[in-house]
């Protein structure tokens, strides 16, 4: 499996050519490793990790991920179609599993693979928290930060070798596994503070758009900050924002999201 072949020219203008633009956010960011790889290798992390993992079917909680999941996968697929971007969800199959663990956690691979740990639920407590989680994680795969991270791995590492060149599958496959460590830590990938931020912003307004009133967030937040024991932080909070400037933040985003939300028929 080879990743990449950038020519001189392409990396010469890499701040045109390989600047993906969010529909959401309007932030740019440099994207120039291959989607339907990353997602490819993606889904096959996420099957091993299911094969390790105890999954939880069939009761109201593994319901509830799989429904609000749809939701707001629906939300984005209209979003996209109506601005003429639906092409960058081609690689998308999607898919939401609710795991027994007691880690206060979850996270979207590229690709649309979600899972949710069992320890998060008392913290999202109904559908809207469900959905302030679910819109977050999933931002971080529509935004493209896996590609964003995996990019800036790329040329970290490599450089100007790429110039004309290839990867080979060994030198791929290190740049994913430091990206997305392997097994159980696979949902551990430490996100930037920026991309943390517009999880945030892209999440409320597809939780919005998809029906789920966004300003169940702030107090969903609260919640989380709450459940913190002494100095140990949930995994999930581990990369985020302060909660002060968090809060700030949703507050600002907040009534771009309630004109998303009274047009999904949400009551103000």
């Amino acid at each position: 499996m080879k990743i990449l072949k950038i020519s001189t020219l392409l990396l010469a203008g890499l701040g045109v050519t390989a600047c993906v633009t969010n529909p959401v956010t309007g932030r740019s960011s440099l994207q120039i490793a291959n989607n339907s790889e990353i997602a490819t290798a993606a889904a096959a992390e996420y099957r091993t990790t299911l094969s390790g993992a105890k999954v939880v079917t069939g009761t109201a909680d593994a319901n509830r991920i799989k429904n609000v999941g749809a939701r707001i996968k629906n939300a984005a697929y209209a979003y996209y179609k109506n601005i003429g971007r639906e092409s960058d969800l081609a690689n998308y199959s999607w898919e939401f599993n609710l795991i027994q663990d007691a880690q206060l956690n979850a996270w979207c691979m590229p690709g649309g693979k979600v899972a949710f740990y069992t320890g998060i639920m008392p913290v999202c407590k109904d559908d809207n928290g469900v959905a302030v989680v679910m819109g977050h994680e999933v931002s971080h795969a529509l935004a493209g930060h896996g590609n964003e991270r995996i990019s800036q791995a790329m040329l970290a590492q490599y450089g100007g070798s790429l110039i004309g060149g290839t990867m080979s599958n060994s030198q791929w496959a290190g740049i994913f596994e430091k990206v997305y460590p392997v097994g159980a830590q696979v949902g551990l990938l430490a996100y930037g503070r920026k991309q943390e931020s517009e999880a945030d912003e892209m999440g409320l307004q597809l939780m919005a758009m998809a029906g789920y009133d966004p300003r169940s967030a702030t107090a969903f937040w609260q919640r989380m900050e709450a459940s913190s024991t002494g100095s140990k932080t949930p995994e999930f909070l581990s990369t985020h924002p302060n909660p002060a400037n968090r809060i700030a933040d949703l507050n600002a985003d907040m009534p771009k999201a309630l004109q998303y939300y009274k047009a999904a028929g949400g009551k103000l």
